[in-house]
């Protein structure tokens, strides 16, 4: 039993590596997909968010001192937080000091800068007072442009350049241990869209 275990998780890790070499790209060499005239809004969160799924990380939650997984673990908020850290963007800095400014507006009871913003809660209500809000009506492709921010109500992503043929982005994600492809077209097949973000960089 526990041979077959080990054998299911080099499997499931052998296929996540080699999905993700077929996944990554740059926005130098995009694939062609089933919309023209995808738009993006942040090009350098984009390509790091590409650039941190390339590496294939592996689901697990777990405290970090200095916030950041050095492991090879991670989140769908670390998904996040990786892609706006390398774009010049200090998430958990600034989402800290937000928690201190503001914290009528958390549910956070002792403030820990190595964790609250690895919580899709605290982003929520962070992004919803710091960041530009857009529609979520999925019928306006317009408005859904690469580098933006999707928060569902217990998960996060980031929009996708990639579209499928109704114009409908992908996002870049980490939701489980068993997700073969960082790079879904789940927007429609979700019902629990809280939050469509874009944030401002200084990159």
């Amino acid at each position: 039993m526990k041979k077959k275990m080990i054998a299911a998780a080099v499997l499931v890790i052998a296929l996540c590596v080699i999905s993700s070499l077929l996944s990554f790209r740059t926005s130098a060499a995009r694939p062609k997909n089933g919309y023209e005239g995808a738009v993006i809004s942040d090009s350098k969160i984009l390509e790091e968010a590409l650039r941190y799924v390339g590496t294939c990380p592996k689901y697990k939650s777990r405290y970090y001192h200095g916030g950041y997984p050095d492991d090879g673990y991670g989140t769908c908020t670390d998904v996040i937080g990786f892609a706006l850290r390398s774009s010049g963007y200090d998430l958990r800095k600034k989402l800290n000091e937000d928690v201190l400014a503001h914290p009528e507006r958390y549910e956070i009871e002792t403030p820990d800068i190595d964790i609250d913003f690895r919580r899709v809660k605290n982003l929520i209500v962070y992004f919803e007072n710091n960041e530009e809000v857009l529609g979520n009506d999925l019928s306006q492709i317009q408005d859904w442009q690469g580098g933006d921010l999707v928060i569902f109500r217990n998960h996060i992503g980031i929009v996708s350049d990639r579209r499928n043929a109704k114009g409908i982005p992908y996002v870049i994600h980490h939701a489980s241990p068993f997700q073969l492809r960082y790079e879904e077209d789940i927007l429609e097949k979700r019902d629990d869209l809280v939050l469509h973000i874009r944030v401002k960089t200084d990159a």
